[in-house]
Protein backbone atom coordinates (compact mmCIF):
# COMPACT_ATOMS: atom_id res chain seq x y z
CA UNK A 1 0.00 0.00 0.00
CA UNK A 2 2.54 2.48 1.11
CA UNK A 3 4.43 1.55 -2.37
CA UNK A 4 1.56 2.16 -4.55
CA UNK A 5 1.16 5.87 -2.27
CA UNK A 6 5.13 6.47 -3.26
CA UNK A 7 4.44 6.09 -6.51
CA UNK A 8 1.82 8.72 -6.78
CA UNK A 9 4.42 11.11 -4.86
CA UNK A 10 7.12 10.18 -7.43
CA UNK A 11 4.72 11.12 -10.17
CA UNK A 12 3.73 14.44 -8.50
CA UNK A 13 7.55 15.63 -8.19
CA UNK A 14 9.01 16.03 -11.22
CA UNK A 15 8.00 19.71 -12.13
CA UNK A 16 6.91 19.71 -15.67
CA UNK A 17 3.82 16.88 -14.56
CA UNK A 18 2.98 19.07 -12.03
CA UNK A 19 2.09 21.77 -13.80
CA UNK A 20 0.32 20.18 -16.42
CA UNK A 21 -1.82 18.64 -13.21
CA UNK A 22 -2.68 21.86 -12.44
CA UNK A 23 -3.47 23.40 -15.50
CA UNK A 24 -5.50 20.30 -16.72
CA UNK A 25 -7.18 19.78 -13.40
CA UNK A 26 -9.17 23.00 -14.67
CA UNK A 27 -9.37 23.15 -18.58
CA UNK A 28 -9.13 20.77 -21.96
CA UNK A 29 -6.34 21.27 -23.70
CA UNK A 30 -3.85 20.78 -26.34
CA UNK A 31 -0.03 19.35 -26.34
CA UNK A 32 0.72 23.24 -28.49
CA UNK A 33 -0.44 25.18 -25.73
CA UNK A 34 0.64 22.76 -22.85
CA UNK A 35 4.01 23.67 -24.50
CA UNK A 36 3.80 26.98 -24.96
CA UNK A 37 2.11 27.40 -21.00
CA UNK A 38 4.69 25.02 -19.01
CA UNK A 39 7.89 25.23 -21.70
CA UNK A 40 9.93 22.60 -22.58
CA UNK A 41 9.37 20.42 -26.00
CA UNK A 42 6.46 19.13 -27.61
CA UNK A 43 8.50 15.38 -26.79
CA UNK A 44 9.07 15.81 -23.59
CA UNK A 45 5.72 17.31 -22.39
CA UNK A 46 4.26 14.51 -24.43
CA UNK A 47 6.24 11.97 -22.29
CA UNK A 48 4.85 13.75 -19.26
CA UNK A 49 1.08 12.85 -20.54
CA UNK A 50 2.24 9.17 -21.63
CA UNK A 51 3.14 8.84 -17.92
CA UNK A 52 0.17 10.48 -16.44
CA UNK A 53 -2.46 8.34 -19.13
CA UNK A 54 -0.59 5.33 -17.87
CA UNK A 55 -1.13 6.37 -14.33
CA UNK A 56 -4.88 6.93 -15.53
CA UNK A 57 -4.89 10.47 -14.31
CA UNK A 58 -5.21 12.47 -17.61
CA UNK A 59 -6.91 11.06 -20.66
CA UNK A 60 -7.33 12.82 -24.07
CA UNK A 61 -10.44 12.98 -27.02
CA UNK A 62 -10.12 13.86 -30.42
CA UNK A 63 -11.22 17.46 -31.88
CA UNK A 64 -10.83 17.84 -35.31
CA UNK A 65 -7.00 17.46 -35.79
CA UNK A 66 -6.04 18.18 -32.18
CA UNK A 67 -5.90 15.69 -28.99
CA UNK A 68 -7.32 17.28 -26.17
CA UNK A 69 -6.11 16.62 -22.55
CA UNK A 70 -7.85 16.31 -19.17
CA UNK A 71 -7.65 15.36 -15.70
CA UNK A 72 -9.86 12.62 -14.82
CA UNK A 73 -8.59 11.52 -11.96
CA UNK A 74 -10.53 13.34 -9.11
CA UNK A 75 -8.47 12.23 -6.42
CA UNK A 76 -5.34 13.84 -8.08
CA UNK A 77 -7.09 17.09 -7.52
CA UNK A 78 -8.05 16.32 -4.34
CA UNK A 79 -4.12 16.16 -3.15
CA UNK A 80 -3.13 19.20 -5.55
CA UNK A 81 -5.00 22.27 -4.37
CA UNK A 82 -4.43 21.43 -0.75
CA UNK A 83 -0.76 20.82 -1.21
CA UNK A 84 -0.55 24.39 -3.57
CA UNK A 85 -2.35 25.77 -0.92
CA UNK A 86 -0.48 24.90 1.78
CA UNK A 87 2.60 26.39 -0.13
CA UNK A 88 0.95 29.52 -0.40
CA UNK A 89 0.33 29.45 3.65
CA UNK A 90 3.49 28.65 4.68
CA UNK A 91 5.30 31.86 1.63
CA UNK A 92 2.28 34.04 3.50
CA UNK A 93 3.67 32.78 7.41
CA UNK A 94 7.29 33.37 5.92
CA UNK A 95 6.78 36.77 4.66
CA UNK A 96 4.73 37.72 7.82
CA UNK A 97 7.27 36.68 9.54
CA UNK A 98 10.20 39.15 8.06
Amino acid sequence: MLDDAAEVFQLLSALGRLHLLWILSDAEVDVSTLVAAVGGTKAGISQHLAKLRLAGWVDSRRDGRRLLYRVVDPHITTLLLPAVEHVLDLRRARTTER
